[in-house]
């Protein structure tokens, strides 16, 4: 069930970005607008995303069960309440994404850029399917950090139901493909929440191949100097300049 909900929830919310790169919707918002990718580079990311899911990904969710279980999962009624299940998902939405941006900051290092993550950075114009294109080792390894952080909660609260543990999968799908979607709205939600990352955050990641590292927010890239938007490399020439003077 946990698999299926993944698959299903993956290529369903990927297949409307399909549509849109494939017959032009919404052209006026595509950030890197030269590069629409092809059906053909669709299909082929598709091939190499689904052999992930059933060599890396599946194991590691037929494995998370009994460690969940193991630490307090619940899987029986009563379902926990709406504020229980927010909050918790809050909490994995701030733990993955600190583990996410050390993770891949780490990959950009030259050895394990060439050896692991130079895979998913094919695409220098991400689309939606693209989210989970990455070597298997990578896949374990960020993957690690959306598994880990309910089974951390659920082994040091013991309070963790199965249901959250779904809806929190589903939303951390629907962030990474939104953020490879390659497309920048009015109604965007980083427009109305500063600190969420977005596709705009993610997009000038894959563009420029450096910079933007976290998945979800935006702090940790501007805490540690790691931001490449036009403000932040604004702010940074004004140092330089600001440098030299005092110098």
């Amino acid at each position: 069930m946990s698999f299926l909900i993944h698959e299903v929830f993956y290529f369903g919310r990927s297949l409307p970005w399909i549509f849109i790169d494939s017959l032009g919707f919404f052209k006026r918002y595509k950030i890197q607008s030269s590069k629409v990718p092809s059906l053909r580079e669709q299909w082929d990311c598709a091939k190499f995303v689904l052999l992930s899911h059933f060599t890396v990904e599946l194991p590691q969710i037929w494995l998370f069960h009994p460690m969940a279980q193991f630490c307090g999962l619940s899987t029986s009624i009563p379902f926990p309440s709406p504020w229980t299940m927010i909050y918790q998902i809050a909490i994995f939405f701030v733990m993955e994404d600190t583990w996410h941006y050390f993770c891949h900051r780490a990959l950009h290092w030259g050895p394990l850029y060439k050896a692991i993550h130079k895979v998913h950075h094919k695409y220098s114009a991400p689309f939606g399917l693209a989210a989970e294109y990455a070597s298997p080792v990578e896949v374990m390894i960020l993957g690690f950090g959306t598994v880990s952080s309910p089974i951390l909660w659920c082994a040091f609260t013991g309070n963790l139901h199965i249901l959250t543990m779904y809806i929190w999968i589903i939303l951390r799908l629907f962030q990474a493909i939104d953020a490879h979607s390659g497309y920048e709205f009015p109604w965007s939600l980083h427009h109305f929440l500063p600190f969420w990352a977005g596709a705009d955050h993610h997009d000038l990641h894959h563009e420029k191949f450096i910079g933007n590292y976290s998945s979800s927010f935006r702090w940790w890239d501007y805490l540690l100097d790691t931001e490449y938007t036009p403000d932040a490399l604004k702010r940074r020439r004004g140092e330089k300049v600001m440098a030299k003077k005092t110098q």
